[in-house]
């Protein structure tokens, strides 16, 4: 069987995946793995991608910037996997927080929040590029008061679109996907 497992930083960007992956990529199947953190995850690749024995499986690891060099952190996530034994492994970094994805798509934040005053927030310079936002947890707290992680992630994982999103980084992970998806 075919699939593509992602290891993944934490539990907020599983529900997400797990909720709009089969919205933008159908019959893709696939498997979230979830960690306790930055250094769980990084711990845990190269023993999951050794172990793993299952023919057809790609492997994604997706974790979050936190204000760090992308391409240092990219080139150590590499590394890690090549030590794994797969250096075919996909890596993407979200640029700086999942929380950035959220406030790249205003009318998907005020689908999932029902409130039609976040539609208008893209307008704002702050929130033109959300890759750049140091903190948008920070912000989409300020925002959307009641936001918790994980809830939060299940809601948006309903609205999140290829077209509309203005985060490269997300961007880039569903370009990634699509091309996963071409060599299964």
């Amino acid at each position: 069987m075919n699939k593509v497992v992602f290891l993944l930083e934490e539990l907020s960007m599983k529900e997400l995946l797990d909720g709009l992956l089969p919205r933008i990529f159908p019959g893709l199947v696939f498997q979230c793995i979830a960690h306790e953190g930055k250094r769980d995850l990084e711990k845990s690749i190269p023993r999951k991608l050794r172990a793993w024995r299952e023919p057809g499986v790609k492997f994604v690891v997706l974790r979050d910037n936190d204000g760090g060099d992308c391409v240092r952190l990219k080139q150590k996530l590499m590394e890690i996997c090549e030590q794994g034994g797969r250096a075919d492994t996909l890596v993407r970094i979200v640029c700086q927080e999942l929380e950035a994805w959220y406030l790249g798509e205003p009318a998907a934040l005020a689908e999932a929040f029902d409130n039609e005053k976040l539609r208008s927030m893209g307008l704002r310079a702050r929130f033109r590029d959300p890759d750049r936002i140091q903190h948008p947890v920070n912000d989409l707290k300020k925002l959307v008061p009641e936001f918790q992680k994980i809830s939060g992630a299940r809601k948006m994982a309903r609205f999140l679109s290829k077209k509309r999103n203005t985060s490269t980084s997300f961007r880039v992970l569903l370009s990634g996907g699509d091309k996963l998806r071409a060599k299964l």
